[in-house]
């Protein structure tokens, strides 16, 4: 399939493609033409890659797991899970950051409506 053809199956624009290609995420081999070609399971991937994307992970971190991703089960070294489990806590640990500063907030904003005594 063509670049066009597989933004539209994946929801991704060319532009975006053509990057994941420059990053080594994707792959396509090329027509006589110099047309890129895509491989029917780019799709799978190309939505894997958005959800890796939209988990906040980065492509150099993606293009790490994509070969975990790909490999059968009982091939896979780990990598995959403590990568997964990396993100997990810094994402949590930012939770963690914006719950404390939504305190702050929380009380400045109480501390303000209350009248002063004067």
């Amino acid at each position: 399939m063509r670049i066009g053809e597989l933004a539209d199956a994946t929801g991704v624009s060319s532009r975006s493609l053509r990057y994941y290609e420059e990053q080594g995420l994707i792959r396509s081999g090329r027509t006589a033409g110099g047309w890129r070609e895509f491989d029917q399971s780019m799709v799978e991937r190309v939505v894997m890659i958005q959800h890796l994307l939209a988990a906040g992970l980065c492509s150099a971190t993606i293009a790490e797991l994509l070969p975990c991703l790909e490999a059968p089960p009982a091939e896979r070294t780990g990598v995959l899970e403590a990568l997964l489990a990396q993100g997990v806590e810094r994402l949590e640990a930012k939770r963690r950051e914006i719950n404390r500063e939504l305190e702050v907030l929380q009380a400045l904003r109480q501390d303000v409506s209350i009248p002063a005594n004067h």
